[in-house]
C-alpha cells in the first residue's frame, strides 16, 4: 500500500539562513522555489539521493516547535548515511554541534544527532 515517504515539510523562522544550512552545509539539490506572495512565503522544494524530498516552508509568525521536553508529534528527522564519520566532520567544519556518536541498541548501528538552525532535531544514522 505505502511505498515510502515522498517528502516531509519543515516550517523555519528565518528563509535565507534555512535554505543556506539545507542546500550548502547538507547539500540538498533545489527542485523548485516559489514565491507566494498571497501568504508572503517561501516553498522550497529540495532533493535527497534516493529520491525522497523535504519540502522548506517559511510562514510569518509561525510559533517556535517544543523540542525540550519531547512533545507529541514527530519526533526527529533522519538521514540515512554510508560513513557517519565523514558526515560529522563536515557538519564540525561548518560549526554545526554534533552529539556524540552512539550505537543502536537493537541494530548495532552508529547514530547522532544535531539540529536544524530552528532547533529540529535531525539525526545520522549508519545503514552500511
Amino acid at each position: 500500500m505505502l511505498n515510502g515517504i515522498h517528502h516531509v515539510a519543515i516550517i523555519c523562522a528565518d528563509y535565507p539562513r534555512s535554505k543556506a544550512f539545507y542546500t550548502h552545509v547538507l547539500g540538498l539539490k533545489v527542485i523548485a522555489e516559489h514565491y507566494r506572495q498571497a501568504r508572503d512565503s517561501y516553498k522550497l522544494d529540495l532533493a535527497l539521493p534516493d529520491g525522497s524530498q523535504i519540502e522548506l516552508f517559511s510562514f510569518n509568525g509561525a510559533p517556535p516547535r517544543p523540542s525540550y521536553p519531547e512533545a507529541q508529534g514527530l519526533r526527529h528527522l533522519a538521514f540515512k548515511v554510508d560513513d557517519l564519520d565523514v558526515v560529522v566532520a563536515h557538519l564540525q567544519q561548518n560549526n554545526i554541534s554534533v552529539e556524540p556518536v552512539r550505537i543502536d541498541e537493537y541494530t548495532g548501528k552508529q547514530y547522532t544527532f544535531f539540529s536544524d538552525p530552528d532547533g529540529l532535531p535531525l539525526e545520522l544514522y549508519q545503514v552500511s
